[in-house]
């Protein structure tokens, strides 16, 4: 199914951990500690300088990694920006594929996004 020898699946299963991981793995615990001391508010900004003050020291992006790891992320204040407004009365083009864009065999079904501009 996985398109592997024997040999490499059980040679993959003996290997030790690598010290990436291993780090990875004490670094997790504290990583969900200090987002839940925040109230789950803190990102990976501040759970990194938090760690740093804790004398753990660590990059930012290895604390965004584990956190998308754990799926935990911290919260976006404010409002969020608006930057295109459909116009409802604008007109459609036909949806001749009713939102199915599988095909079964090569050629079937050719599909492009076109976009019309007007020169003035």
């Amino acid at each position: 199914m996985l398109d592997l020898s024997p040999s490499t699946y059980f040679a993959r299963k003996k290997r030790p951990k690598s010290a990436r991981r291993l780090r990875d793995e004490q670094l997790m615990p504290l990583i969900e500690q200090v987002h839940a001391e925040s109230g789950g508010t803190y990102g990976a900004r501040r759970i990194t300088r938090a760690l740093r003050r804790k004398g753990h020291e660590v990059a930012r992006c290895t604390v965004e990694r584990l956190m998308a790891e754990l799926g935990i992320e911290g919260v976006i204040r404010g409002r969020r920006r608006r930057t295109t407004i459909p116009e409802p009365s604008a007109p459609r083009p036909p949806d001749l594929v009713d939102r199915d864009f599988t095909a079964s065999r090569p050629d079937q079904l050719w599909v492009a996004d076109m976009e019309r501009r007007e020169v003035l």
